[in-house]
């Protein structure tokens, strides 16, 4: 399952519809928003998507690290629009009958996530500036300039 959310992210609820009896682990990640990139301090973030695109080639990741690993069950929300500093920007959650499994899918979704999913992130500096963050075009992957039409999503 995989959901693109314009609200706060809450964890616990999440974790429980991944409750099954068969599962003996559960192994999640919480992508936060941090105050700082590449020297540079930054005050919010902003996600913009393209949202038919990114569920299914999500749910198609999903199906992937099922097929891969012995895993039970995966989830994965993502947020959009305006985030604090502080906030959830990506969780991720793989049950499994085992732990090494459940951490090799979990790990395989999120990279997954980043790097072909269609979610892009633009942050917003303290001295004013934003600017795309590592964004590429989608046919030649060189990257392009800060408010680019088709930026690259990266955490």
């Amino acid at each position: 399952m995989f959901h693109l959310s314009a609200e706060p992210i809450n964890a616990e609820p999440l974790k429980q519809l991944l409750a099954n009896p068969q599962a003996g682990a559960l192994t999640t990640f919480e992508g936060w928003v941090r105050n700082h990139n590449e020297g540079l301090a930054v005050k919010q973030l902003e996600y913009e998507s393209y949202e038919a695109l990114a569920k299914s080639e999500a749910e198609k990741i999903i199906s992937e690290a099922k097929e891969k690993f012995a895993i039970v069950d995966a989830s994965c929300v993502h947020r959009v629009g305006s985030l604090a500093i502080g906030e959830l920007a990506v969780w991720v959650g793989v049950t499994a009958h085992h732990r090494g499994p459940a951490f090799d899918a979990c790990q395989y979704i999120i990279d997954e996530i980043k790097s072909r999913v269609p979610i892009w992130k633009k942050e917003h500096y303290v001295d004013g500036n934003s600017g795309w963050v590592n964004c590429y075009h989608t046919h030649d992957s060189h990257p392009v300039g800060a408010g680019s039409p088709r930026p690259h999503h990266d955490e």
